[in-house]
């Protein structure tokens, strides 16, 4: 699944069904951003944007959540399995950043 490609960043072949669902919720994703400018543009009450600010900021967690998973049925479990203990640590560091 994962490779590292000529210039040294590390890559990940998705199954369709993943790379479906991760494109769809960054989508809407998009779509409330775009959704929020436009109340920005039509000077529309703070708290009503700043609900849909907390509605984005819920969908990205939610985006985090599932890419993590995934990350860690496929690619920390593959790597360990191969004796790649380095993994752990780098997930570790990667929790520790989402967690900030």
């Amino acid at each position: 699944m994962k490779e590292s490609c000529d210039c040294g960043h590390k890559t990940k072949e998705r199954s369709e069904k993943e790379y479906k669902d991760l494109l769809n919720r960054l989508s809407r994703i998009e779509g409330q951003v775009r959704g929020i400018r436009g109340m920005v543009e039509k000077n529309a009450y703070c708290t009503d944007i700043l609900v849909q600010v907390a509605a984005v900021n819920a969908a990205l967690n939610s985006f985090n959540k599932v890419l993590l998973e995934n990350h860690i049925r496929s690619c920390v479990v593959r790597d360990i399995r191969e004796g790649k203990e380095e993994t752990l640590d780098e997930l570790v560091e990667t929790l520790r950043k989402l967690m900030k």
